[in-house]
């Protein structure tokens, strides 16, 4: 998909009742490779498809992330998530009783994940189920995880809140946005559980004494 530097698409969805001709244009988009900016449970992201290149590379190139960079699926329930990571027993337990919520969980891979996205070492991704309307009906009418990044720019301690605030920041760089209302500018709480052992890998909008 070509780009050019015309301005982003600029979409006011609902955040209770998300109108699905709105989300079926975004969810267009995606599928031929575009980048959007999207709001979830904890903050504002950055999504692409699962065979969106280009989108990777774009998302790697606003928030000036490298290769070990390590990128979400969002994910619409547990059976989706489970085709791409591998989970344990105890595992399951655990991130089954944190979702959906803001809590992004570093898991093994699976052949499913495009290497280009795994952690390169590590052959690890985080994976994660939003509480948000928009996102949830974003990633179920996709019909596969969105490929996602939180929000934050070089330079800046929180990502935006506001659509119109994103749109400032980036509506030349990214091909929708989609404004669902004010949300937070926390960054999900990330646990790492790829090695067996549980590691608050960051401290975020999740609580950690759960764990």
């Amino acid at each position: 998909m070509a780009r050019s530097s015309r301005r982003a698409r600029y979409l006011d969805i609902h955040p209770v009742d998300p109108q699905p001709r709105l989300v079926d244009q975004a969810v267009a988009v995606l599928r031929d490779g575009g980048l959007i900016a999207y709001p979830t449970d904890s903050c504002y992201a950055l999504g692409c498809s699962l065979g969106a290149t280009e989108g990777l590379e774009r998302i790697r190139r606003i928030r000036q992330v490298d290769k070990n960079h390590h990128f979400t699926l969002v994910c619409a329930d547990f059976a989706q998530l489970g085709q791409f990571v591998i989970v344990s027993n105890p595992t399951f337990r655990l991130v089954k009783n944190a979702t959906p919520g803001p809590y992004t969980f570093i898991l093994p891979a699976t052949k499913e994940v495009p290497r280009r996205m795994a952690h390169p070492k590590k052959h690890t991704v985080g994976v994660r189920i939003p509480d948000h309307r928009v996102a949830h009906a974003l990633v179920e009418a996709l019909g596969e995880p969105i490929v996602s990044s939180t929000l934050l720019l070089p330079g800046q301690e929180d990502p935006p809140s506001e659509g119109w605030v994103v749109q400032d920041l980036l509506g030349e760089q990214v091909d929708v946005i989609i404004d669902s209302g004010e949300v937070g500018i926390e960054p999900t709480t990330v646990v790492d559980l790829s090695t067996g052992e549980l590691e608050i890998a960051r401290e975020g909008a999740g609580d950690i004494t759960r764990f």
